[in-house]
């Protein structure tokens, strides 16, 4: 909630705009991520300084790699939370973190997304280095911000996308399209707004269970 509070404050800011690209960064590398294990092909990725992103996929399962971008945002943002409960866990999460930066490095098709991938590698290596040669643990503290932020900035993009304006190029509206549900992409928006609180409040509930 110490995050919260200034995320809240500092949301139209330059400040954290960053912060808010990596999200994006997150989000489409939730769909490259989910059109790899349906055994579709990713083209490539993009990342705008708009806060857009497009990932190019081929093959896969639709229906599984449309919802992955916000839900696995919100996800991402839920497991960077509970890891920074743990020195450990927080190496882990930094060092997977890493790794994904480097691997969509190769598969960006923008040179804004590759910056954007070299500044954060930069960024969370000197992080590393200053918490393991001081006694402050700062590398947690920058996983669980980036953590919040995730989980703040995926239910704001949903209702943001799909419920406050109909975008027609939103994943929710073509979800919409090829769902044989009768459920419009404002309705789907609801749907995976209402999944990423539970995730957002989940990760609060089992945090506060593992530090206690």
């Amino acid at each position: 909630w110490g995050f919260c509070l200034p995320c809240v404050q500092l949301w139209r800011t330059f400040l954290l705009t960053p912060f808010k690209l990596i999200t994006v960064f997150l989000h489409e590398t939730s769909h490259a991520l989910a059109c790899k294990l349906t055994c579709g092909d990713v083209e490539g990725m993009q990342v705008h300084a708009n806060e857009g992103g497009v990932t190019q996929t081929r093959g896969g399962i639709y229906w599984i790699i449309l919802p992955a971008g916000y839900l696995g945002s919100s996800f991402w943002g839920m497991v960077f939370i509970l890891s920074s409960t743990h020195l450990l866990a927080t190496r882990i999460a930094a060092g997977c973190f890493i790794l994904a930066l480097v691997i969509v490095l190769f598969v960006a098709k923008n040179w804004f997304l590759r910056w954007l991938c070299i500044g954060f590698i930069i960024f969370i290596a000197v992080v590393w280095v200053i918490q393991e040669f001081t006694t402050f643990h700062v590398l947690k503290y920058v996983i669980l911000f980036i953590g919040v932020m995730n989980s703040l900035f995926s239910v704001y993009d949903i209702y943001d996308d799909t419920i406050s304006r109909r975008v027609n190029s939103s994943d929710a509206e073509k979800f919409a399209e090829i769902c044989p549900c009768p459920c419009n992409g404002v309705g789907w928006g609801v749907i995976w707004g209402f999944i990423s609180f539970i995730f957002l409040c989940a990760s609060i509930y089992l945090g506060l269970v593992i530090l206690s």
